[in-house]
């Protein structure tokens, strides 16, 4: 896998100390980033009025094969970075506590009324009925928000008498999901469906019989080897600096699954939850309706 090389950053922290002629050429870059995406060699070196070799000897100072390479890497530099070289104007007021907490929650409730005309309750009551007789259960999920869904959704599992664990590393995700068998159940969690470790993981644990339930995009590689797919895609809001709604999509989804899955096993459900507030009474002695937790 070729390394993420961040020419953007690159070219500032070298700026000024490229020799002479290839200065010119980084700083004709800096100042025409979309352009040098699409121009020719011959063109970029007629522009700099510099020779084709001393542009193809920048590029190989920022760590690229050629001016070919440099391009591409640049483009794609650009794709994910344009949002935030040349973010929106923000109005004079949106600093202000009130208008913040109207513009977070309103993002977070049109996502989870998305979210409502999304789920289907077929594949809700396929996946409950899965997890509600499975012997233990892996919640998988890699980046900051997918691997926060997992560790709460093993925290909403165990309460229930199923064994239930959350995994964000790649190798043990791989490991074990290789340890699964029929009466297990892999549940990957990924926005994109895209990472490697999850689609390798799941590919794994259907090898030895064990089902896969992916909570992602529905058209991803990750649905593809799953068994069931909680289908969710979900639009990211234009305000970079907000953080992402998705993630209390997923919680809330997590959520929905998890109720389905206790009342079908009420006896055992209740059980379960009658001991985890007896362990707390020395912690948290009785007051009335609590939070199992804190």
């Amino acid at each position: 896998m070729q390394p993420t090389v961040d020419i953007i950053s690159l070219l500032r922290r070298k700026a000024g100390t490229f020799p002479a002629r290839e200065q010119r050429v980084a700083d004709y870059v800096q100042d025409h980033l979309q352009d040098v995406t699409t121009i020719a060699l011959s063109d970029l070196a007629q522009k700099v009025g510099v020779s084709e070799p001393t542009v193809i000897r920048f590029c190989r100072t920022l760590g690229c094969d050629g001016f070919r390479d440099f391009k591409i890497r640049l483009a794609q530099n650009l794709a994910v970075s344009m949002q935030y070289l040349a973010p929106e104007d923000l109005a004079d007021d949106t600093t202000a506590a009130d208008v913040l907490s109207n513009h977070v929650l309103g993002v977070i409730v049109d996502n989870l009324r998305l979210l409502r005309d999304q789920l289907s309750s077929t594949e809700i009551d396929k996946a409950a009925d899965i997890l509600a007789n499975a012997r233990q259960i892996a919640f998988m999920g890699v980046g900051g928000g997918s691997t926060t869904v997992a560790f709460d959704a093993a925290n909403r599992f165990f309460r229930l008498g199923i064994p239930a664990q959350a995994q964000s590393d790649g190798y043990l995700q791989r490991m074990l999901a290789s340890t699964f068998g029929e009466e297990d159940v892999l549940f990957a969690i990924s926005t994109s469906g895209r990472p490697t470790e999850l689609i390798h993981s799941a590919a794994i644990a259907r090898q030895y019989g064990a089902k896969v339930i992916s909570m992602t995009h529905p058209q991803s590689p990750l649905a593809a080897e799953s068994d069931l797919v909680i289908g969710i895609d979900m639009p990211e809001n234009p305000d970079i600096y907000k953080p992402t709604a998705t993630r209390h999509v997923f919680l809330a989804t997590i959520d929905i699954i998890a109720t389905a899955v206790a009342r079908r096993t009420p006896d055992r459900t209740l059980e379960k939850l009658r001991r985890i507030r007896s362990s707390l009474l020395t912690l948290n002695p009785p007051t009335g309706r609590q939070p199992i937790g804190d």
